[in-house]
């Protein structure tokens, strides 16, 4: 699978830990940085991993920052991007089975190496489940899906 990944300052280490991890696994990475503990903007990662998403250079994504809240805030900013921040596998594999993610977000300052691979491993090996889910993930790209009255709201 091709997986790209993206931080910031805060989450060099596991980032890299991921990126070799993964490439051990057999999966192409793309790691789109940054490389060093400078200090950086982590909505500039997001931007840029949801665009290599988004036009389908990689089939996942994973956004890494301090807390995953801001990246991931800066990641579903694309339209074609489903990003969970995620804290244990169950929330991983619910994205994917229930949402579609195509990308999650993690924590380095909450998110252990052992937790963030098992999260992965779930993120990558839970298929989407369809049926009456799809109708609510196309609303989720396309909002003008939504039903008349949330219109009142």
């Amino acid at each position: 699978m091709r997986i790209a990944l993206a931080s910031d300052h805060a989450a060099i280490e596991l980032k890299a830990a991921l990126r070799d991890w993964l490439i051990e696994q057999g999966h192409e990475v793309a790691d789109l940085g940054p490389e060093t503990t400078d200090s950086v903007d982590y909505p500039d990662f997001g931007y840029k991993l949801a665009g290599v998403v988004a036009d389908g250079t990689a089939e996942r994504g994973i956004a890494l920052c301090g807390s995953g809240i801001g990246i991931s805030i800066s990641m579903n900013r694309n339209p074609a991007v489903r990003c969970a921040l995620v804290s244990e596998p169950l929330s991983a594999s619910l994205a994917r089975e229930h949402n579609d993610a195509n990308c999650i977000a993690m924590g380095a300052r909450l998110t252990g190496i052992d937790m963030a691979k098992a999260c992965v491993t779930a993120f990558l090996e839970t298929e989407f489940a369809g049926g009456r889910h799809q109708r609510r993930v196309n609303k989720l790209s396309n909002p003008s899906l939504a039903h008349e009255y949330t219109k009142d709201i």
